[in-house]
C-alpha cells in the first residue's frame, strides 16, 4: 500500500490551495481527481460538443461540466483537474459583512478579521482584476440601475482573468516568471466551456501548476470509493479508475483532505458513516445545512438580429439591488446554444398548472416575438443569462436514499426540514429584473425545464453539508476544518462553508482553504 504524508481528494479551490501549501511545507502529497486533465486545445469549441463538455462517464461523456438533478435542487458543477475553476464564470467578489457575522458560525471565530489576510493572498494567487470591457448586457443593466435609483450600486465585476494585449502570448505575468505563459483575453465569452486561449486564471494556471513543480503527485481519472481509519493511525484510501473500473488503487496517508466539493464530499462522507469499517463516528450533522446562494438563473432571449450578447467575459458587471441582493449578466460564447434544449418559458407560480397557464399567456401576448426567439440560429449570441443572488439563508439536508423523482438507484437525495426556508425557484424581484431586461432588448424570459415543469430551483453554488460547529453534536468539522472524532481528516471545500456568502463563493472558499492550511505546521526535518 503506497503511503503519503497527505492525500487530497479533489482539485478545486479547496484542494488546489491545500496541495500547494502542503508541498511548500515539505510534505509528500498525492492529489486524486476523478476528472480529466485538460489542455487548452482539449476544451470544447462549443457546448454542443457534449462528449467533451458534459460529464457522465457511463454514457461516454468525459467533459468538465456536470448537472445533477436532485429532488429539490438542480446542481451545476465542474469536474476535471482544476475542479470548478474550469467552468466557473471567473467572478471573485468579496461577501458583505453579514456573511462573517451570520448566526450559523459567528460564535466560532472573528471571521472577518481572521480571513482578511487570506483573502488578500487568494486575490493575488487568483489574479483578481476589474473587468475593463463594457458589453451590451452591462449597458442594459446600468439603465435598470438608473431607473431604479441604484446607479451608485452598479459596478464592473472583479474577475480572475489575464487582461493583457488581446491574443498576445507573454511570459508568466503573475508569479515572477515561475508560472505558465499566458495570453491576453480575447473577450470571446467562452469562459464557461473552458478557456481555449490561456487567459482564464483557472487553478491549473496557478495553485496546481506551482504545486506540481514543488513535487505534488497527481493522479487524474481516479475516483475515491472509500476512506477508512487505519488501526495503526492515519487513513486508508480505496480508489478506482474513473473510466477503467478494473484499475484499483490502495493508498494510505497520515492525513487526508476531502475537497471534492459538496457533490463529491457529501456522498463519500454519508457512505462512510454507514460503513462500520469506514468512519462510523462521524457527526450526525453530516448532510445538514446544505445551502445555495439563494439564487435564480433566468435567461433572456432576443430575436433582434443586431443584438450580440456573447461579447465579453462570462460575467462582466454587478448591480446590487438592495442590501441583500444583486444581479449579474452571464454569457456563453458564440455557438454554445446547448441550453436551448433545456429551456422553457419562465413562469413563476406555485403549481405546475399555474406555470403552464402563465407560459400560455406569455405566448398569447407576444406570439411573434416568441416564435422568432425560439427559432434564432445562434442561441448563445441572442441570450443573456441573469444570475440573481441573495445573502438570505435557505437550507435543506442531503442523505443517501431513493428519491421520488430520481428513480430506484440509491444515491444522494435532498430532504426539506422546513419548506418555507428552502431555496426557491422563483423570486419576485428576479422575475421583475429579467422582464425589465427583456423589454429593453425586445426579448422573452426563459428558465431551465426543471423550474418550469417541476418548480425545482437551479444552483451553480452548492455549499454546506459538512459545516463547522462547537462539537460533533453541532457540526461536522471544527473551526480549523478538522473532522470531529477523526484527527488528521479535514474537509476543505464548499461543503465546509457554514453561512451563505450571497455572492459567487470561489474567492471565499480559497481564502478559507488558505486559513486552514496556515494552521498546519511545516514537516519536521529528520536527521540525514
Amino acid at each position: 500500500m503506497q503511503h503519503y504524508d497527505w492525500i487530497i481528494v479533489g482539485s478545486g479551490f479547496g484542494g488546489s490551495v491545500s496541495a500547494l501549501r502542503l508541498v511548500e511545507k515539505g510534505y509528500r502529497v498525492l492529489l486524486l481527481e476523478k476528472g480529466r486533465r485538460f489542455r487548452a486545445e482539449d476544451f470544447p469549441k462549443t457546448n454542443w460538443d457534449v462528449r467533451n463538455w458534459l460529464w457522465h462517464p457511463t454514457l461516454g461523456l468525459r467533459g468538465l461540466f456536470q448537472m445533477s438533478f436532485l429532488e429539490h435542487l438542480t446542481v451545476m458543477h465542474g469536474v476535471g483537474f482544476g475542479g470548478g475553476s474550469l467552468v466557473y464564470a471567473n467572478t471573485l467578489p468579496m461577501p458583505s459583512d453579514e456573511f462573517f457575522t451570520a448566526p450559523s458560525w459567528r460564535a466560532l471565530g472573528r471571521w472577518q478579521q481572521e480571513l482578511a489576510p487570506h483573502y488578500a493572498t487568494a486575490r493575488k494567487m487568483l489574479g483578481v482584476a476589474t473587468n475593463p470591457k463594457t458589453t451590451r448586457g452591462d449597458e442594459v443593466l446600468k439603465q435598470i440601475a438608473e431607473e431604479t435609483g441604484r446607479t451608485q450600486h452598479f459596478h464592473m465585476a472583479e474577475v480572475g482573468v489575464f487582461f493583457g494585449a488581446p491574443g498576445v502570448r507573454v511570459p508568466d505575468p503573475f508569479f515572477d516568471g515561475k508560472g505558465p505563459e499566458r495570453t491576453g483575453c480575447k473577450f470571446c465569452g467562452a469562459c464557461m466551456t473552458g478557456c481555449r486561449h490561456d487567459a482564464k486564471n483557472s487553478l491549473d494556471k496557478n495553485y496546481l501548476y506551482l504545486a506540481e513543480r514543488r513535487g505534488l503527485e497527481v493522479r487524474t481519472e481516479t475516483e475515491v470509493m472509500a476512506v477508512r481509519e487505519r488501526a495503526g493511525g492515519g487513513y486508508a484510501i480505496e480508489a478506482r479508475g474513473t473510466f477503467d473500473h478494473a484499475r484499483h488503487d490502495e493508498l494510505c496517508a497520515d492525513r487526508v483532505v476531502l475537497a471534492g466539493g459538496v457533490m463529491g464530499t457529501m456522498p463519500l462522507l454519508l457512505a462512510m458513516r454507514e460503513d462500520p469499517q469506514g468512519l462510523p463516528r462521524l457527526s450526525p450533522r453530516v448532510g445538514d445545512f446544505v445551502r445555495t446562494n439563494s439564487e435564480a438563473l433566468i435567461g433572456v432571449v432576443t430575436p433582434e438580429h443586431d443584438e450580440d450578447l456573447t461579447e465579453g467575459i462570462a460575467i462582466t458587471s454587478i448591480l446590487h439591488t438592495d442590501e441583500h441582493s444583486h444581479i449579474e449578466p452571464v454569457r456563453y460564447g458564440r455557438g454554445s446554444g446547448f441550453f436551448r434544449t433545456l429551456a422553457l418559458p419562465h413562469s413563476p407560480a406555485a403549481t405546475a398548472l399555474g406555470r403552464f397557464a402563465g407560459a400560455a399567456r406569455g405566448f398569447a401576448k407576444q406570439p411573434i416575438r416568441w416564435a422568432r426567439a425560439l427559432t434564432v440560429r445562434d442561441h448563445a449570441k441572442h441570450t443573456q443569462i441573469l444570475l440573481y443572488m441573495r445573502t438570505l439563508e435557505g437550507t435543506l439536508r442531503m442523505q443517501l436514499g431513493k428519491g421520488v423523482r430520481t428513480g430506484f438507484q440509491r444515491g444522494l437525495v435532498t430532504v426539506l426540514d422546513d419548506p418555507s426556508a428552502a431555496p426557491s425557484a422563483f423570486m419576485p424581484e428576479a422575475t421583475d429584473l429579467a422582464r425589465r431586461f427583456a423589454d429593453k432588448v425586445k426579448g422573452v424570459v426563459m428558465s431551465i425545464v426543471t423550474e418550469t415543469l417541476l418548480g425545482v430551483p437551479t444552483t451553480a453554488h452548492i455549499l454546506g453539508g459538512a459545516c463547522m460547529g462547537r462539537d460533533a453534536s453541532d457540526g461536522v468539522i471544527d473551526a480549523d476544518h478538522q473532522v470531529f472524532g477523526y484527527p488528521g481528516l479535514y474537509v476543505v471545500d464548499g461543503a465546509a462553508m457554514s453561512a451563505n456568502p450571497g455572492v459567487n463563493p470561489s474567492l471565499t472558499i480559497t481564502a478559507m482553504a488558505e486559513r486552514a492550511m496556515s494552521k498546519i505546521p511545516a514537516r519536521a526535518k529528520t536527521e540525514p
